[in-house]
């Protein structure tokens, strides 16, 4: 019964990824979608592959940042933290949000890093990826105020205002039933402390609690900050130049500017975290929407997006499976890092 629910769940995200896709190319000439493809000029894809490749590899250099202060151990390598997060990306084009918990899971395989600790530092990892792009998002906002402000009144909020004033008492009911269900299960959990604390179910939640803290905080603890706020730069970087330079490799996109290679990275971005397989469907109907403010017609629009993202999946696919091949090729150590030493 739970994998026919898994193969429900995932086959209704799929699904939703191709009705956003056919929302998206919904009235358009096909016929000149495919006349821009082809009219590509698709040498500046493979100079952003190869900004992208770059980018993976500072991406896997400040991930064993956090798991060497994290473990106090530089004992995992660099390759098996690349190999291990190259593959969580792969899987994470056909399992939205699962290639996190299985790139911790190769590096435990592969590194004998307990999972709750690798998990942690990915979830401090994603806070840094949020605090980023909403600094990114009000960047964008800021320099092209007014262009996105004509969007939202013309287009976002029309007829909708007035929806979420009448439902707004709803809204606030919600809330409030939300957090007084949420401050009762605290109190019940509070005052049964000590009777939980000899349940071993409970234990092993606290204690993998504790390991994702020790993730989380991994960042605090860094010997070199300065280098890795260097490959967070670099990182992002490398996201916002392979956003802009594929404007060059069509005619109709060539003349936007760089703000609009910031907004198409800020909205590009929500698309891919959406969960929904490698963002398909949800960073086409976004980034067609966001080219559209600049004045691109919604044909350039999509295949800019299906040109941008198909190149970026199929980078992910040939790296993710070779390095899915090699973590499958090294043998476990069979071992756990606690507290910076190795054990049996």
């Amino acid at each position: 019964m739970k994998q026919l629910l898994t193969i429900l769940k995932y086959a209704l995200l799929l699904a939703i990824s191709g009705l956003l896709m056919a929302y998206a190319i919904r009235g358009q000439d096909l016929s000149r979608i495919g006349q821009t493809l082809r009219e590509a000029n698709y040498g500046w894809l493979a100079l952003t592959l190869l900004l992208s490749a770059l980018g993976y590899g500072s991406r896997a250099y400040r991930w064993k940042m956090q798991l060497d202060s994290a473990t106090g151990t530089a004992r995992t390598s660099y390759a098996e933290v690349y190999h291990a997060m190259m593959v969580g990306y792969l899987a994470n084009l056909v399992l939205p949000r699962m290639g996190e918990v299985i790139r911790c899971s190769i590096l435990r395989r592969t590194g004998g890093v307990p999972v709750e600790m690798s998990l942690g530092t990915v979830v401090a990892e994603r806070i840094i990826d949020v605090v980023v792009l909403l600094s990114l998002l009000g960047a964008t906002l800021l320099v092209d105020f007014n262009k996105f402000w004509a969007w939202v009144t013309d287009w976002l909020l029309k007829g909708r205002y007035d929806a979420l004033a009448r439902n707004q008492t709803t809204l606030i009911v919600v809330a409030a039933m939300a957090a007084v269900l949420l401050a009762g299960a605290l109190f019940g959990v509070l005052r049964n402390l000590e009777r939980l604390q000899q349940n071993a179910v409970f234990n092993r939640l606290v204690g993998f609690a504790r390991g994702m803290l020790a993730g989380v905080f991994s960042v605090l603890k860094l010997e070199r900050k300065g280098l890795f706020l260097f490959h967070t730069l670099f990182t992002w970087s490398v996201y916002f130049l392979t956003s802009y330079l594929t404007f060059f490799a069509f005619p109709e996109t060539s003349r936007l500017g760089l703000g609009a290679g910031l907004a198409v990275l800020t909205f590009g971005a929500f698309g891919m975290a959406a969960p929904v397989s490698g963002g398909i469907g949800t960073f086409h109907l976004l980034v067609q929407s966001t080219l559209l403010v600049y004045g691109i017609s919604k044909e350039g629009g999509i295949a800019y997006a299906l040109v941008a993202h198909g190149a970026q999946t199929l980078l992910v696919v040939l790296m993710g499976g070779i390095s899915f091949v090699a973590s499958m090729a090294r043998t476990g150590r069979g071992k756990e890092v606690v507290s910076g030493e190795m054990v049996s």
